[in-house]
């Protein structure tokens, strides 16, 4: 028994030092508050915690990148033809309405008829649109919100030599190369001499693309919302008949002359009419048949002669005689159904 009450004292003993150095702790902090300001509800006033002066309030700089920053770098997006939106009126459900910006660049709203929007930002148009209302007398104070579902005018037109031709959603930051992808790629006989055309620029943007894609990145420049890229079909010159490999010989970044696309095309066979060879050309009047002498031409006693596209030259067979409307239609015929090889001046 006495071994254990000296250890209860003791604790007693540890638990009235303890509140007595609390107490005098507390009633030290309390003399440092000011007796203002002090919470009467409280049980016990709060220890003191040093304060940091308050700094006078200074605008600061704006943080680079922000979404102030990016708004006010980027491009406002503006409602052209082929966009539809939709238009409401705060509070006035009949007036909201769907409708599609036709080729004029107008919308036709409810009670205000035909409205000009083209070229216009969203927030323009819907403060065009009220002032529209309000001057008509049929809103008073409208609130009008247009949302765009369809934002036809801010995708890219790819026409021409693609494998998918069309119109691709709005290219935000995508470049050239990109959106022939998304297009499928070029056509067998796709010329590398594109046309971009660009809003409110008077002459399209000219680019020469090398053949393979990869080996120049020169051209592979910014698309832009609204862009309409052209990819025509690159000229052809046709090698029909007793030849050695009947070939349409595709020539975009050069020409060609007769002997030159002949040698291409493997060459003329022994049993070949070397002075019944014939140069087709598609003219604005139609189709016209040229006589070419290829035996004097291959002595240089006859000049070469250059070649255009869509050009075809006929070599007949030796021994088989054929009218004038019949090589030219034997010749179209055999050039419909021969290889495309590109050729690399």
């Amino acid at each position: 028994m006495n071994s254990g009450t000296p250890r209860l004292i003791r604790f007693r003993s540890g638990l009235v030092a303890a509140s007595l150095t609390f107490f005098l702790a507390v009633s030290h902090a309390g003399a440092q508050q000011p007796a203002t300001g002090t919470d009467s509800n409280q049980p016990f006033p709060q220890a003191a915690v040093p304060l940091t002066p308050a700094q006078p309030s200074t605008p600061t700089e704006p943080i680079s990148g922000t979404s102030k920053d990016a708004s006010d770098q980027s491009p406002l997006i503006k409602l052209g033809p082929g966009d539809l939106i939709e238009v409401n009126v705060y509070n006035v459900p009949e007036l909201t309405t769907k409708a599609r910006v036709s080729n004029s660049g107008d919308v036709y709203l409810p009670l205000i008829d035909y409205v000009h929007v083209e070229g216009l930002t969203q927030e323009e148009a819907q403060t065009l649109i009220e002032k529209r209302f309000e001057d008509g007398g049929f809103v008073r104070g409208p609130h009008v919100t247009i949302f765009v579902d369809d934002a036809a005018s801010q995708g890219v037109t790819v026409i021409g030599e693609v494998s998918k031709p069309g119109i691709y959603p709005d290219p935000v930051d995508r470049k050239l190369y990109q959106v022939i992808s998304e297009a499928g790629g070029f056509t067998q006989g796709a010329s590398r001499k594109i046309a971009i055309i660009r809003h409110n620029q008077t002459e399209p943007i000219q680019i020469v693309l090398p053949r393979n894609l990869g080996d120049d990145l020169s051209g592979n420049v910014e698309v832009l919302p609204g862009d309409t890229i052209t990819v025509p079909r690159a000229p052809i010159i046709y090698v029909v008949g007793d030849v050695g490999r009947p070939s349409g010989l595709l020539v975009d970044n050069g020409s060609l002359t007769v002997l030159q696309a002949l040698a291409l095309a493997g060459g003329t066979n022994r049993t070949a009419k070397m002075g019944g060879a014939k140069l087709i050309r598609k003219t604005s009047t139609g189709m016209t048949e040229t006589n070419l002498q290829l035996k004097k031409m291959l002595q240089a006693k006859t000049p070469d002669v250059p070649l255009q596209g869509d050009d075809i030259l006929f070599v007949p067979v030796s021994g088989v005689k054929l009218a004038a409307t019949r090589s030219i239609d034997a010749a179209t015929s055999l050039a419909t159904a021969v290889g495309i090889y590109t050729v690399r001046p």
